[in-house]
C-alpha cells in the first residue's frame, strides 16, 4: 500500500439531504440539514390538503 493512500482519507460532508414527509397526506419533499443536527420537523404548506401541516424527516438520501 502506498503512503498516499494511508494519508488521504475521504472527507464526509457537513450537510446531508433528507426526505421530509407530511404527517397528514404523505406529500414529500427534499431538504438539507447538518449531519450532526437532530432530525427535522417543520410546519409547511401541504399542496394536497391546501393547509399547513407537520413534516417529519423520513430518511437520509445522500451526502451533499
Amino acid at each position: 500500500m502506498r503512503l498516499t493512500n494511508v494519508l488521504l482519507k475521504k472527507v464526509k460532508s457537513k450537510r446531508i439531504m433528507v426526505v421530509l414527509e407530511s404527517a397528514v397526506s404523505g406529500h414529500q419533499f427534499n431538504a438539507f440539514r447538518d449531519r450532526l443536527a437532530e432530525k427535522l420537523e417543520i410546519i409547511r404548506f401541504d399542496p394536497y390538503i391546501q393547509k399547513e401541516s407537520l413534516y417529519r424527516e423520513r430518511k437520509k438520501i445522500r451526502s451533499a
